[in-house]
């Protein structure tokens, strides 16, 4: 009935209109139905042993075989899939980090299709994946949150403003990183040291990034910018990867580019990754594999270079590979459960376009899913509503809730940094309106012009 892996893992997927649009979805429920019943009784042996893309003709399919780790994998190697998910649910924390170096990306997909949404929330919540640069990211009870302060025009003034809002609303933990809107050697300088200027004149501990493509942050490190994380944009196949401008070992000279600046104080993950379901097959680059496989695949990229950060960003793509809430939810629980099962720090970028059949509610609901999953950050963006990418996110205020909602704090280094300069309230909801009033302290209040001033932000 199912010719191939590749075809019995795409029928068994829940729906989504990226599939339907490949022509690989179930054409029932019926159909659905029976192909997870079938993947449930396949042993984790055929995926190791059957790739989905040819080993000969792709390099990531390269990466996961020739990196399997057989001693990781013993525990596991002789489940089926469906005996694999009742593993995982009963596994501890520890049983889980000592299997990951076994488990294939295609092992996390095959796995996640046949899950519920509790399924997946379940096992992510105990997968601990902690990864350092000035601050510790990932601690069990932590939420971090990369202040994103993007500009239509990359100026330097209007991202600064966004920088304050965030840090004084508790968020930039994660990251203080700007999308650029002109990706060029100078704008990319321009913002790196403005924002290293921010960081050393209050001391923050974070890091900051200039999501440039891989190629142009190398030049910024040779015009002697003050680079901390090394960012690209990852799919799961070679051919999508190439469609980005990138390669394996264009990647590995990045981060060694990066590693020899030797700016982390606490550790040395260096790498900070996007990906998101649907950019191979609209690269047409997924090889007839759905498109969550694929962007499953994309974690062994990201693996293999002990990235500080990953986040999927879930609904940005558009309704053509998501099409509604119900869609964007389920692929946001499936990316972070199978992100974090191969020991990654999963964030995820809770969004949408304006032209999905989503709004602001669903993702509300998806925020604090992935809370209680134990997402390793989301985003903060003024508003929650991007005005250079165009499209909607979290806000500062949603990332309080959830803090607030779920008891969850800031990477530990930068909750001190708060209590230090007045804000350590900022953490919670009722906090917001001290954060923002005439009760702010002055010590910060003072410093407000200064962190906009032409000197600090590198404008004269």
């Amino acid at each position: 009935m199912f010719p191939d892996l590749a075809t019995l893992l795409a029928r068994a997927s829940p729906f989504r209109s990226g599939d339907a649009l490949a022509g690989l979805a179930a054409a029932s429920a019926a159909e659905r139905v029976a192909a997870q019943m079938a993947l449930a009784d396949l042993p984790l042996l055929v995926l190791l042993s059957e790739a989905v893309v040819p080993y000969e003709a792709d390099e990531v399919t390269r990466l996961i075989v020739d990196t399997h780790d057989a001693v990781a994998f013993a525990p596991i190697a002789a489940l089926t899939v469906g005996a694999f998910r009742e593993y995982l649910l009963a596994a501890a924390p520890d049983e889980l980090a000592a299997i990951r170096a076994g488990v294939t990306p295609e092992m996390a997909a095959a796995v996640s299709k046949i899950m519920r949404q509790q399924d997946l929330i379940a096992v992510a919540a105990k997968c601990r994946v902690v990864t350092r640069f000035r601050n510790t990211i990932g601690l069990p009870g932590r939420l971090s949150v990369r202040l994103q302060p993007n500009h239509p025009t990359d100026d330097p003034r209007g991202v600064a403003a966004s920088v304050l809002d965030g840090l004084l609303l508790g968020s930039g933990d994660a990251v203080i990183g700007v999308n650029p809107a002109t990706d060029n050697v100078e704008a990319t300088c321009t913002l790196l040291t403005m924002l290293d200027a921010i960081r050393d004149r209050y001391a923050i501990p974070t890091q900051t990034c200039v999501l440039a493509h891989v190629t142009t942050s190398p030049r910024a490190i040779e015009r002697g910018a003050p680079l901390d994380l090394m960012f690209q944009s990852i799919a799961g196949t070679e051919a999508a990867n190439r469609s980005f401008g990138v390669s394996l070992a264009l990647l590995a000279e990045a981060r060694e580019a990066a590693l020899a600046l030797k700016r982390g104080t606490l550790g040395d993950n260096v790498m900070y990754f996007e990906t998101g379901q649907g950019s191979a097959l609209s690269a047409d680059a997924h090889h007839g594999v759905d498109q969550q496989t694929v962007e499953a695949r994309a974690y062994a990229v990201a693996r293999a270079f002990d990235p500080l950060l990953v986040n999927t960003v879930v609904g940005f793509i558009g309704p053509e590979y998501l099409y509604d809430g119900k869609q964007i939810t389920r692929a946001g629980l499936e990316d972070h459960f199978c992100g974090k099962l191969l020991g990654l720090p999963m964030g995820v970028d809770v969004c949408y376009t304006n032209h999905a059949e989503a709004d602001q509610d669903d993702m509300d609901a998806l925020l604090t899913l992935l809370g209680v999953a134990g997402v390793t950050f989301v985003m903060g963006v003024p508003g929650a509503d991007d005005v250079m990418l165009s499209y909607q996110s979290t806000s500062f205020h949603d990332a309080l809730y959830l803090r607030g909602a779920l008891g969850l704090r800031p990477a530990p280094e930068f909750e001190a940094w708060l209590a230090r300069m007045g804000v350590a309230g900022a953490v919670t909801p009722d906090c917001i309106p001290a954060a923002l009033s005439d009760r702010m302290p002055a010590a910060l209040s003072d410093r407000i012009p200064a962190a906009l001033s032409p000197t600090l932000i590198g404008l004269d």
